[in-house]
């Protein structure tokens, strides 16, 4: 496998070829000359962050101490805050055994470099004595999207776990520290109709602006992507209260699907916020495999890998292209071995920090780590 010494080398556009480049076990498609790319893991960093058994929190659902982080931290969001990135990262105990069966909280971790991180003791978001205790107790507040408006505000997107029913969930921030909860995304759409159906992954639209990335509106109003089993789409005037978008027959337009036979033959969940760009609206996903003849032999049976899709600026509803080959895979050994075994890298945080785009994900639903990006021409 050859190595890259120098991201810049990277920074030449591809040509419109109609080859697949391999670096460093990512696959770029070439002839899309639209999508970000290629991230690159820089050496002796990852993962930036692991479980630690030291931080210890007082519950409101045990009412006492509670180790919140010795479990497993994965599926990080990340946005700038000043001059530093911050990762808000889930966070799991050991409240219990198998996957959905513990605990999740948000954690805060802040950085100088992107790369090295300085933990808060405490998380951010967590299950409390308030008015969701009937959302989001036990499972917790999982997999969280984050993304800023141009005054400042953070806006985070979340799972609400009972373990009955996964439900989208907002919340605001002013500091990242301090959050509101403000309840399921979709509770006053449409009268309640989708409040009591599973609903996750949103990527509300961004653009970039004075070298950061922050909240865009089409027509007026705030855009965003979510579902893992397909690409829906919902608008909002408030960034609290969202509307599905609807097809022709009144049910949830479907903008994306799995393919049979391809990287995301099972799921196409959302990934970090969507990307207004020169070329259109990218929205990074991240594609899960389906086991057996209809998923792509090429990859793992189950693993989820990062692809790309090209939305129309003008109409976000539109698909325009999609990469048929994932950019990003599980290779390192964190990335394929864990609580998760079949193998992840699962992207939620995307930042542009000092003229580079930083890529945040989980790994095997066990570890966070970064990867960075030197071409932005095409933002």
């Amino acid at each position: 496998m050859r190595k890259i010494g120098k991201y810049s080398i990277w920074t030449l556009m591809l040509a419109s070829l109609s080859v697949t480049l391999e670096v460093e076990g990512q696959e770029v498609q070439a002839g899309a000359s639209w999508a970000l790319g290629p991230f690159v893991r820089p050496q002796q960093v990852n993962p930036i962050l692991a479980p630690q058994s030291a931080s210890t929190f007082i519950c409101p659902m045990h009412n006492g101490p509670v180790k919140w982080e010795e479990g497993d931290v994965f599926n990080p969001a990340a946005v700038t805050k000043g001059g530093n990135i911050v990762v808000l990262y889930r966070a799991e105990d050991k409240s219990g055994t198998g996957i959905g069966k513990r605990t999740s909280r948000i954690g805060y971790a802040e950085s100088t470099d992107g790369l090295h991180f300085k933990r808060e003791g405490n998380p951010v978001l967590y299950p409390a004595d308030d008015d969701f205790k009937e959302l989001d107790w036990p499972g917790g507040c999982e997999d969280p999207r984050v993304a800023m408006t141009e005054e400042g505000l953070y806006v985070m997107l979340y799972t609400s776990w009972n373990r009955k029913t996964p439900r989208l969930s907002v919340a605001t921030s002013r500091d990242l520290k301090h959050w509101i909860k403000h309840g399921p995304a979709f509770a006053k759409a449409y009268k309640g109709r989708f409040n009591q159906m599973a609903t996750k992954s949103a990527s509300i639209l961004t653009k970039l602006k004075d070298g950061k990335l922050v909240i865009d509106k089409v027509d007026g109003q705030y855009f965003m992507y979510w579902g893992e089993y397909a690409i829906h789409a919902a608008v909002s005037d408030n960034l609290t209260d969202w509307y599905p978008v609807l097809d022709e027959k009144g049910e949830l337009r479907k903008l994306a699907v799995p393919r049979p036979g391809y990287f995301d033959s099972q799921m196409t969940e959302c990934g970090p916020p969507a990307i207004r760009t020169k070329n259109g609206i990218l929205l990074l996903y991240n594609g899960k495999n389906e086991r057996g003849l209809r998923g792509d032999t090429a990859y793992a049976a189950g693993a989820y890998c990062g692809g790309q899709m090209l939305f129309d600026a003008k109409d976000p509803n539109k698909l325009i292209e999609r990469l048929d080959k994932p950019f990003f895979v599980p290779e390192a050994p964190f990335e394929r071995s864990g609580q998760y075994v079949h193998g992840t890298v699962f992207m939620e945080g995307l930042v542009c920090h000092e003229h580079r785009i930083y890529l945040y994900y989980g790994c095997a639903d066990s570890r966070v780590a970064v990867a960075i990006c030197e071409n932005i021409d095409n933002l």
